[in-house]
C-alpha cells in the first residue's frame, strides 16, 4: 500500500515537472514566466521559493527589454507596460491564440490598446504578423483603438482575409470610414491614431488609395462594393477656396496628396473595377497625367511614369482580344447598337489613342490589322499582290483618274463608287493628283530649262502699241492649272478645317505647313494679279490715246511698263509674286514628306528627319544668342573704320551678319579683322574675337548640334518598328473618314453626292428649327405628366440588361485580373513569405501546446480522483 502511495507521488511530481518544463518552453521563446504565472494565478510554491521566482522574472524582463527596447524611445510621456499587458503584446505578435484567448476571457479590465515601444498595439501587431484568429478575438472587444491603423497594414501586407475581418467591424458599417485618411482632424477619436503623424503611410492615403498603391485586386473590389471611391484632385489652377488653403498651408503636402491620388486612379486595379469603360478612363488619365508632367516640373517623372502606367494597362486588355469582336470593341468603343448602320467602323478610341500619342497600343498587332482590313476595304485581294502588281495599280489609277472623277460624279453608289470610297484607292487617288501638281511646277518652267531669251536688259512687242508689262504679267494656261490645283486644295483644307474644328486643324504640323503653303502661293497670285491689272489699266491708257509709240513720249507712270527688267522697282508686285511663288515650290516638294510613311523604309528617315527639324530649332535659340553676342560686338568694334580696312567686313549690321554667318561654312577670312592705319590693340582685340566665335561655333556648337540629331536618330532607330506604324497609322486614318473621295482639283465640281448631302443638311436644319417650337409648346404638358406620375406609386423598373460593349469589356477585365494575379503568383518565394510560414509554424506550435497542457491536466485530474479513492 505504502509502496502504492510513493509511486502515485512519483507520478504526480514527473506530471508536475512536465508542467513546468512547458512553462519553461513558454518563456523561453520569449515568454516570461511572471506573465505567465499572473496570467494563470499559479502558486508555484512548491521547489521555487521567492527568491527563484523574483530572478526568474527579472531575467524574463530584461530579455524582453533587449528584444523590444525602451517603452519610452518614441513616445512623448514616457509609461512602463505592466506584465499583463506584455503578456498581451508577447501572445498578439507571435500568434499565442489560447492565451489571448483566455486573456480576453478572464481578465475583463485588461488594456486591449496598450502600446509597445513603438506604439503598436496588439491589433496591430497580430495584423502585421498575419494571424487572423488573434485579428478576429482583439475585434470583439469594444472601444478598440487603431483600427484605421489595422486596416491600412493589412491591405498594404495584402492580407485578404484580414481585411475582410476588418472591414465586418461595426466601425465601417455607415461606410464613412473607408472615405476618410489619418490628416482628417474632424475625426476625435484615435481611430488612426498611430498615423496620424504619417509613421507608416502617408497621412493623406485612404484604404481604397492604398489598395490601388499596391494592386491589390481583390480588396479594391471589396472596398469598392462598400462605397469606397477615389476623389478626383482638382484642377492644377484651381482657385477654390480648400486648394488655396492647403497651396498656403503646405504647398508639398498639397502636391504629394494629390500624386497619391493620382497614383490610386492610374492604378490597374482600380482602373479596372471602378469604370465602365475602363479604355476611356485610362486614355483621358493618360492625357491627363502627361499634361500634369509638363505643368509640374518638379513631379515630372513621376507623372511621366504614371502615364506610361496607364498607357500599358489599355495596351495590357488590347493584348488579351480573341477575336475581331473584341478588337473592335476597344478601338470603337461603345456604340449605339439601335442606330448603328453596317458600315465603316467609328474607331473613336482609336482617335483618341492616335490624339494622345498612345505608340504601343496603336502600333499593337491587333490593332494593325484591324487597320489593315480597314485600309485595304473593297480591294481586299490587293493585300497579298506583289509590290510590282501594287506599283501598276498605282500608275493604272493615276493615269485614269479623269475617267475615275466622271465615273464618280454619275454613279457615286455604283461598285467603282464604292471602290474609289475604300482608303487605299482615296489614297492612291490623292497622291497621283499632288505628283500631277508637282509636275505643273516643274513644267511651269520649262521654256527657261536652258537660259531665258529674253535677257533682263531686254524688252519685245508683238504690236506698236503694246506694253512690253503685257507679255509678262498675264498667266499662262500652266499658271491656270496650277492655280486650279491650289483652289482645289484650299477648299479641300477649309473643309478638313470644318470636319476638324480650327483647334484640332492647328495641332497637327503638316496642316501648318499646308496653310503655309497654300497662303504664300495665294499672295503670289494675288501679287501676279496686281502686276496685270497695273499694267493692263496703263495699255487701255495707250490703246486709247495713240495708235503707234514709235516717237511717243509716254508719262512716267506709263512709261514705267516699257522698261526692261534690270530697270524695275525693287517692290515691284511681279518681282515680289516671283519671289513667293519660289518659297512655295519649296514648301509644295517638302509636302511631299507627308505620304513617306507609307513605306516602310522611307517610314522611319521621315520621322527622324522631322525629329531633327525640332532640335535644330531648340538648338538655334542657343546659336542665335552666340550670334547676336558677335555679331554686336565686332559691329562695335569696326563700325569706325569704315573705308579704313581691307574689306568692309564688320564695318555695318549687315556686313557683320553676312561675314559671321559665312564663317560657319568657312567662306570667311581672316583679313576681314586687319586695319590699315596700324591700330593694333583693336586689330588684336578682332583677331581674338574672331578666334573665340569660330571655336565656339564651329567647334562647340555645331558638333553638339550633330550629336543632337544623331541622338533623335538612334532613339528612332531603336523603337523604329512601333515609330513607323504609329505614323502610317496616323496616314492611314486620314482616309478612313467618309467624304474627300475626290481628288484635286475634281472635288471643285460638285457631285450629285454633295448636292443630296446639301439638301438633307438644310432639311435636317429647318426640322430642327421646327422641333424647337414644338418642344417648347410641349414642355408644359410633360411637366404636368411627372407631377401626375410623382403622385402614383412607381413601378418596378426593369433589370438593367448589360450592352455588348459591357459584356466584352468585362471578358476582357476578367482575363486581365487573372493574369495579373498569376503573374503576381509566379514570383520566387521571397523573404516575407517564408516569414509568414514561420509565424504560422509559431501559431500551430502554440496551438499544440495548449492542447498538451489540457491533456496534462486532465491526466493530472484523473490521477488525482484515483489518489482519492484508492
Amino acid at each position: 500500500m505504502n509502496q502504492r502511495k510513493v509511486s502515485n507521488e512519483n507520478q504526480s511530481r514527473k506530471i508536475e515537472t512536465r508542467i513546468r518544463s512547458r512553462d519553461n518552453l513558454l518563456m523561453n521563446a520569449d515568454f516570461g514566466e511572471e506573465n505567465y504565472c499572473c496570467y494563470h494565478g499559479l502558486q508555484q510554491t512548491q521547489g521555487n521559493s521567492d527568491s527563484q521566482t523574483l530572478a526568474w522574472q527579472n531575467l524574463a524582463k530584461s530579455r524582453r527589454q533587449a528584444v523590444r527596447g525602451a517603452a519610452y524611445m518614441f513616445n512623448a510621456e514616457p509609461y512602463s507596460l505592466t506584465a499583463v499587458e506584455e503578456r498581451l503584446l508577447d501572445a498578439a505578435e507571435y500568434g499565442n491564440i489560447p492565451v489571448v484567448r483566455r486573456m480576453l476571457e478572464e481578465i475583463p479590465e485588461l488594456n486591449v490598446n496598450c502600446v509597445d515601444y513603438m506604439g503598436q498595439n496588439a491589433l496591430q501587431l497580430a495584423v502585421a504578423n498575419e494571424h487572423l484568429e488573434v485579428t478576429e478575438l482583439l475585434l470583439k472587444k469594444d472601444n478598440l483603438a487603431r483600427i484605421g491603423d489595422a486596416l491600412l497594414l493589412a491591405i498594404s501586407k495584402g492580407y485578404i482575409r484580414i481585411v475582410e475581418a476588418i472591414l465586418n467591424h461595426p466601425a465601417f458599417s455607415d461606410g464613412h470610414r473607408l472615405t476618410v485618411c489619418p490628416s482628417q482632424v474632424a475625426m476625435l477619436d484615435d481611430f488612426f491614431a498611430y498615423d496620424e503623424d504619417g509613421t507608416r503611410f502617408s497621412h493623406d492615403v485612404t484604404p481604397i488609395i492604398l489598395a490601388a498603391h499596391c494592386h491589390e485586386y481583390e480588396i479594391v473590389h471589396t472596398l469598392l462594393r462598400k462605397g469606397a471611391r477615389i476623389e478626383q484632385p482638382h484642377d492644377y489652377f484651381c482657385d477654390c477656396d480648400t486648394c488655396n488653403y492647403h497651396q498656403k498651408y503646405d504647398s508639398f503636402s498639397h502636391s504629394r496628396s494629390r500624386i497619391n491620388a493620382y497614383k490610386g486612379l492610374a492604378s490597374p486595379a482600380y482602373l479596372s473595377l471602378s469604370n465602365e469603360d475602363p479604355v476611356l478612363a485610362a486614355l483621358e488619365l493618360s492625357n491627363e497625367l502627361a499634361t500634369l508632367a509638363n505643368i509640374e516640373k518638379e513631379f515630372k517623372n513621376d507623372y511621366k511614369r504614371l502615364s506610361i502606367q496607364c498607357k500599358d494597362f489599355v495596351v495590357g486588355l488590347l493584348d488579351l482580344c480573341r477575336n475581331t469582336e473584341e478588337v473592335e470593341a476597344i478601338l470603337n468603343g461603345e456604340v449605339d447598337e439601335s442606330a448603328e448602320v453596317p458600315g465603316r467602323p467609328s474607331l473613336i478610341r482609336l482617335k483618341l489613342a492616335l490624339k494622345y500619342e498612345l505608340k504601343k497600343f496603336v502600333a499593337h498587332p491587333n490593332c494593325q490589322q484591324q487597320l489593315l482590313s480597314i485600309w485595304y476595304e473593297n480591294v481586299s485581294g490587293l493585300r497579298q499582290q506583289t509590290t510590282g502588281v501594287m506599283v501598276l495599280v498605282v500608275l493604272a489609277v493615276a493615269i485614269g483618274l479623269p475617267i475615275l472623277a466622271i465615273v464618280y460624279w454619275i454613279v457615286p453608289c455604283s461598285k467603282l463608287g464604292r471602290i474609289m470610297r475604300g482608303p487605299f484607292l482615296k489614297f492612291v487617288a490623292h497622291a497621283a493628283s499632288f505628283t500631277m501638281f508637282l509636275g505643273l511646277l516643274v513644267l511651269n518652267g520649262a521654256d527657261r530649262f536652258d537660259g531665258t531669251k529674253l535677257l533682263p536688259n531686254m524688252t519685245i512687242h508683238d504690236r506698236p502699241t503694246q506694253l512690253f508689262r503685257m507679255k509678262t504679267t498675264p498667266f499662262t494656261w500652266m499658271e491656270m492649272l496650277i492655280i486650279s490645283w491650289v483652289i482645289g486644295m484650299i477648299w479641300a483644307e477649309c473643309k478638313e478645317i470644318w470636319s476638324q474644328g480650327p483647334r484640332e486643324y492647328l495641332n497637327e504640323p503638316w496642316n501648318m505647313l499646308d496653310f503655309g503653303m497654300l497662303a504664300i502661293f495665294v499672295a503670289s497670285f494675288v501679287a501676279r494679279f496686281m502686276a496685270f491689272w497695273h499694267a493692263y489699266s496703263a495699255q487701255s491708257y495707250v490703246d486709247s490715246h495713240w495708235t503707234d509709240l514709235t516717237n511717243v513720249t509716254l508719262p512716267t507712270e506709263i512709261e514705267y511698263f516699257q522698261l526692261p527688267r534690270i530697270d524695275w522697282l525693287p517692290s515691284d508686285p511681279q518681282i515680289l509674286s516671283e519671289g513667293l511663288y519660289a518659297i512655295a515650290v519649296v514648301l509644295s516638294f517638302s509636302r511631299i514628306a507627308y505620304i513617306l510613311p507609307a513605306n516602310e523604309s522611307l517610314g522611319p528617315l521621315q520621322i527622324s528627319l522631322g525629329r531633327t527639324v525640332k532640335d535644330i530649332f531648340k538648338f538655334m535659340v542657343i546659336f542665335i544668342l552666340v550670334f547676336l553676342a558677335f555679331m554686336i560686338g565686332m559691329f562695335n568694334l569696326f563700325s569706325y573704320y569704315l573705308g579704313a580696312k581691307q574689306n568692309e567686313a564688320f564695318t555695318t549690321v549687315e556686313e557683320s551678319f553676312k561675314t559671321l554667318f559665312w564663317a560657319i561654312f568657312g567662306l570667311s577670312e581672316v583679313k576681314s579683322v586687319i586695319l590699315n592705319n596700324g591700330h593694333k590693340f583693336i586689330e588684336n582685340t578682332g583677331y581674338v574675337l574672331y578666334g573665340v566665335y569660330n571655336v565656339t561655333v564651329v567647334i562647340v556648337l555645331l558638333n553638339m548640334l550633330i550629336a543632337m540629331i544623331n541622338s533623335s536618330f538612334q532613339e528612332i532607330e531603336d523603337d523604329a518598328d512601333v515609330e513607323w506604324k504609329f505614323a502610317r497609322a496616323k496616314l492611314w486614318f486620314t482616309y478612313f473618314e467618309e467624304g474627300r473621295t475626290l481628288p484635286v482639283p475634281f472635288n471643285l465640281v460638285p457631285s450629285p453626292k454633295s448636292v443630296l448631302t446639301l439638301a438633307s443638311g438644310i432639311k435636317t436644319l429647318s426640322l430642327a428649327l421646327i422641333h424647337r417650337q414644338w418642344s417648347r409648346e410641349k414642355a408644359e404638358s410633360e411637366l404636368n405628366e411627372l407631377s401626375e406620375r410623382s403622385k402614383t406609386p412607381p413601378r418596378d423598373p426593369s433589370p438593367h440588361r448589360p450592352t455588348r460593349y459591357q459584356k466584352i469589356m468585362k471578358r476582357l477585365i476578367k482575363r486581365y485580373i487573372i493574369k495579373a494575379q498569376s503573374d503576381k503568383e509566379s514570383d520566387e518565394v521571397n523573404e516575407g513569405e517564408l516569414k509568414e510560414i514561420k509565424q504560422d509554424i509559431s501559431s500551430l506550435r502554440f496551438e499544440l501546446l495548449e492542447e498538451k497542457n489540457h491533456s496534462l491536466e486532465d491526466l493530472a485530474n484523473l490521477i488525482r480522483r484515483l489518489e482519492e479513492k484508492m
